[in-house]
């Protein structure tokens, strides 16, 4: 083995035995560079050569350094501020109730709550990680699939806690709290195949996403369960948004041969398909049931009332939170993927299948 490798090796092996004695300097000799450079590449890493900044961040990943321990240190040990980061496109009315559910749990422990978004502006998750770096946050919720990262580095590389809410994240090792959203789809399309319902629309959510994937995966176990296949849905591209629903909706009433039963994966589309399709003449449930996803207070306002999925979305955020607080305080997460579970609402929008 090369004497840098061997080095490396030696000191990761002690930072296994107590992660709090690696300093600057071990990432340095770790890395083949000087402390100059590591600080450079994790203050400033526009301005390291591409290929030394990886190899700093490898080794700061490899030996669980923290790159803002002294300054966390000289203010007392905590900024008292969690950073929540919202992924781009997500619905207000669904999020609404999860952010209540996490700042009612950091409130009472004393914790201010700092709001960013992956939205598309230019240079926002810059500064979200220089945010981080700076040592201004001690911990962070993401509601998303991906963790913010700029330069080649992201808000885990700093050492801060970290826990996902309503999605597993990109970077292993980070502890989330979701809802079973495989378990919930099927509970879905399974209330209305057994309402008679064998032609079905599936109103999917971005492509990628990870509730996405889990819902249509959900979807696809009891059209199968049920004997059914790729002749008997069809699936309309979407976004969890109003937009999409109306979008969906139009060209539902373009299809020739339309299905009975729609399966939405949010209450936003499910409303605004179920507006779209009754201004085209259908009449819901007599001709087109529709059972949404998530539980929005709107889905209680509407005519009809829509059937859906109620999930915990206050308790996804308080349980988020306090998993959050027990990371900040040096303990570690009981376990991995923390499920919570939705309920079935039955309203009037879905019923039985006219003969």
């Amino acid at each position: 083995m090369p004497p840098a490798k061997e080095r490396a090796k030696r000191i990761q092996r002690r930072a296994l035995r107590d992660v709090s004695k690696i300093r600057i300097g071990d990432v340095a000799r770790a890395a083949g560079v000087s402390t100059a450079t590591v600080s450079r590449a994790l203050t400033f890493p526009d301005r390291v050569q591409t290929e030394t900044r990886e190899r700093v961040l490898a080794a700061v990943r490899e030996l669980g350094y923290t790159p803002n321990s002294a300054a966390r240190q000289l203010r007392a040990g905590s900024s008292r501020s969690v950073l929540v980061v919202v992924g781009p496109r997500r619905n207000p009315p669904f999020f609404s109730e999860v952010l209540r559910g996490i700042d009612t749990a950091l409130s009472q422990a004393g914790y201010a709550v700092l709001m960013g978004n992956l939205d598309s502006i230019d240079g926002k998750e810059k500064y979200l990680v220089d945010l981080v770096f700076g040592g201004h946050i001690d911990g962070a919720l993401v509601l998303a699939s991906t963790v913010p990262s700029h330069a080649g580095r992201t808000i885990a590389d700093s050492g801060i806690p970290i826990v996902g809410v309503c999605a597993e994240t990109d970077v292993a090792g980070i502890p989330a709290v979701v809802v079973d959203d495989e378990i919930c789809c099927q509970a879905q399309t399974r209330y209305l195949l057994d309402r008679g319902h064998r032609h079905l629309a599936y109103l999917a959510g971005p492509k990628g996403n990870y509730n996405e994937r889990h819902r249509y995966a959900g979807f696809q176990a009891e059209i199968a369960a049920a004997g059914l296949g790729p002749d008997d849905f069809v699936r309309f591209e979407g976004n969890y948004d109003f937009a999409s629903g109306v979008a969906s909706g139009k060209a539902f009433l373009a299809l020739e041969r339309r299905p009975t039963g729609v399966v939405a994966t949010s209450d936003e589309m499910a409303i605004a398909f179920m507006t779209t399709i009754r201004r085209g003449g259908l009449r819901v449930p007599q001709d087109v049931s529709i059972i949404g996803f998530d539980g929005i207070e709107l889905g209680d306002f509407v005519e009809p009332t829509l059937t859906t999925i109620r999930q915990p979305r206050f308790d996804l955020g308080s349980t988020g939170a306090k998993l959050l607080l027990q990371l900040m305080q040096g303990n570690a997460a009981s376990q991995q993927l923390t499920t919570l579970k939705g309920a079935l609402d039955e309203r009037e929008s879905a019923g039985w299948v006219k003969t």
